[in-house]
């Protein structure tokens, strides 16, 4: 894998979800340094978010942490990183993530991850963003996510092509190997994105 590669990783801040998803986490965290890759993530400091910048930092990585300066004021961000973006708004916030990486990874969170990878998955339809998109489904969280896509697809909200925006593995490990595998998405991309 190219050393500059830098992978924006989705996932949550909740201090209460089971061990298995915060170790997986910090697998993922220690893998990308071990692999010489950059990670780019929402800059939290627990659940995670925590987890997998400790997982990082640990491992003598680089990791970028991008958050919202109302979110610095509230004390959420993590201050033991490579580096701190601080943005005005929210949408600052992901659009920077989006810029730094050339690929995504989404592992288990809530709301916020979730509008992350719809949103994603949104702009490489629409040929904005080409990396590759890696749905972690550990535990099989996002089966439902996963089934509301496939139903999109067979009702026709999305075209067939579209099944190639998002890859689904269940471990830290397969979404590295699926990364690597991984062919950038396609300059015509808009000429599918419409029906």
């Amino acid at each position: 894998m190219n050393p500059k590669q830098t992978v924006c990783v989705y996932c949550a801040s909740s201090s209460k979800v089971n061990k298995e998803y915060t170790d997986a986490a910090y697998t993922l965290g220690k893998l990308c340094a071990e692999k010489g890759i950059r990670c780019v993530f929402g800059s939290g400091k627990t659940g995670l978010m925590g987890a997998l910048a400790k997982g990082v930092m640990e491992n003598n990585g680089e990791i970028i942490g991008v958050i919202p300066e109302f979110m610095i004021e509230e004390g959420w961000g993590n201050e033991e990183l490579t580096h701190v973006e601080v943005t005005p708004t929210m949408h600052r916030r992901k659009e920077i993530m989006a810029e730094l990486a050339n690929a995504a990874i989404a592992m288990p969170g809530g709301c916020g991850t979730l509008e992350e990878l719809l949103e994603i998955i949104t702009w490489k339809q629409l040929g904005l963003f080409s990396g590759p998109i890696i749905i972690l489904n550990i535990n099989n969280y996002y089966t439902p996510l996963i089934t509301m896509l496939e139903q999109a697809i067979e009702q026709q909200f999305m075209r067939e092509e579209h099944r190639a925006i998002w890859q689904v593995v269940d471990t830290p490990h397969k979404a590295l190997e699926a990364i690597e595998e991984n062919s950038l998405w396609s300059n015509n991309a808009r000429e599918i994105a419409a029906l």
